[in-house]
């Protein structure tokens, strides 16, 4: 039996707190250096990631790739 992935927050740092509450991993970032690097410093086991509308901007074309988690844009 596999174990459940986790879930990830990505994104301006303000916008992300409440997340960790709920046990989401946060990956603070503030511009598009710092997205990428957060992006590509995910581990594995993150099965699900809630982005920032910014951070979603900036990952458009990595989030298309099939073999990226799961994403899920903040309104």
């Amino acid at each position: 039996m596999t174990s459940p992935g986790t879930v990830a927050a990505l994104g301006e740092p303000a916008l992300l707190q409440g997340f960790q509450l709920a046990g989401a991993v946060l990956y603070p970032a503030s511009d598009a250096v710092q997205v990428h690097a957060a992006w590509s410093s995910l581990p594995d086991t993150v099965a699900v990631v809630i982005l920032t509308p910014a951070a979603a901007d900036v990952l458009a074309l990595e989030r298309d790739d099939p073999a990226a988690p799961l994403s899920a844009v903040l309104p």
